[in-house]
């Protein structure tokens, strides 16, 4: 196996923090450290529209913007006498009336920036929208809180810059037996057999040999920690389920990771849009209410936050190809158990009052939400990890 291939596969760096003499005892403490509330952040990537996520049916401006992609107010599954579900979400309406979901409303930051790349480093690092981050938030929340590669994982082959931080990264795997058999391979048992701390320690290559240690030591403990559970749900076969699947597994065989990301694409539907996002929804609120009940009868489900969001929504207005472009601000969704303020946390999106290109205006700050999660829910200092300080809200106790 080339290095190239290595990174690749195994997408993890650290804090060089491990060597050899250190990992059992690590391992060890980890495994007797049960119990602590954990975060699965979901990300829908491409911009998802918000506008037809949870429809303002009662607003005349909706209809008369998008004549062609409006949802009909009779198809509508309606939640208050304003707003309601696509009608593609009706699993994820059972889970607002059972008063496992937050819907917030408005959501952004100050001077948007509608590129795709730009704006998900925005989220990922909860930067400014000049400013430049190389670390992303959980990554933050790893070096300060996690210590271990795998108190965050992010369920594909390459790591996102959310996970990435300032001397430790998270890790990201689709499969534990797969990133545990790499660890084995004969490349990397050669590698670690030859050297030793000394003769790391005079060369540049110190760093590759200590991140597989870690790597080694972090797979191992994944793997042999979720083997012996099985699954009794059968998930939707679709790339979204498997990832959701794969962290229920996680989550339900007390794996001591505290943050999973799982990202789900397609939602930049420039081009006719309905039926596209109609299928997309299906997919994603089908696979989210197996995922809640999953947990729910293995009894994580009240120790587990959700949180869902998209780096943009969408224009007002439909464009001419019967889709619609990058916009601002946008909703987001927190599932969770013991929600202090279930349903709509705030007022409906503005269609009066629009910004400069058309687009709906941001009033809460995406950041006062990571560091509402960061302090009530996870207890963390939330300044030290998103560099200052936002106000928090009372959508959790």
């Amino acid at each position: 196996m080339q290095r190239r291939d290595f990174i690749k596969q195994s997408s993890l760096a650290s804090s060089l923090m491990f060597v050899p003499s250190f990992v059992k005892a690590c391992e060890s403490l980890a495994q007797n450290n049960l119990g602590y509330k954990k975060l699965v952040i979901i990300q829908l990537s491409g911009g998802n529209d918000g506008l037809n996520t949870i429809v303002p049916y009662k607003n005349d401006i909706y209809y008369k913007s998008r004549p062609a992609l409006s949802i009909p107010e009779n198809n509508i599954i309606k939640a208050t006498d304003e707003l309601g579900f696509h009608p593609s979400l009706s699993p994820l309406k059972n889970l607002y009336d059972k008063g496992y979901l937050s819907i917030i409303n408005n959501v952004g930051y100050p001077n948007p920036v509608r590129s795709h790349f730009r704006s998900t480093d925005i989220w990922h690092t909860a930067s400014n929208s000049n400013e430049y981050i190389s670390s992303g938030w959980v990554g933050r929340y790893i070096d300060q809180y996690g210590k271990m590669p795998y108190s965050g994982i992010e369920l594909d082959d390459s790591l996102s810059l959310i996970l990435k931080g300032e001397t430790i990264n998270g890790i990201a795997t689709k499969t534990p037996r797969v990133l545990h058999n790499i660890m084995k391979t004969p490349y990397f048992e050669k590698v670690l057999n030859q050297q030793t701390d000394d003769h790391l320690s005079e060369h540049n290559l110190g760093y590759l040999y200590k991140t597989m240690i870690e790597a080694k030591s972090s797979a191992k403990y994944i793997y042999e920690t979720t083997k012996t559970y099985s699954h009794t749900k059968e998930y939707p076969n679709n790339p979204f389920g498997k990832q959701l699947k794969t962290t229920a597994t996680f989550i339900n065989s007390n794996l001591q990771t505290k943050i999973y990301y799982v990202s789900m694409g397609g939602f930049d539907t420039h081009v006719n849009q309905k039926n596209k996002q109609a299928r997309l929804l299906d997919t994603f609120a089908k696979s989210m209410e197996i995922f809640v009940d999953d947990l729910e009868r293995n009894n994580t489900f009240k120790d587990t936050l959700i949180l869902t969001f998209s780096e943009f929504g969408r224009r007002v207005e439909q464009n001419a190809a019967r889709g619609t472009d990058h916009g601002a601000a946008n909703n987001v969704f927190v599932i969770g158990k013991n929600l202090k303020k279930p349903g709509f946390y705030n007022e409906s999106p503005d269609l009066v009052n629009l910004d400069g290109n058309k687009d709906v205006k941001y009033s809460i700050d995406f950041r006062s939400i990571y560091a509402t999660i960061l302090n009530k829910w996870l207890e963390v200092g939330d300044k030290t990890i998103l560099n200052k300080s936002f106000s928090k809200l009372d959508f959790i106790s």
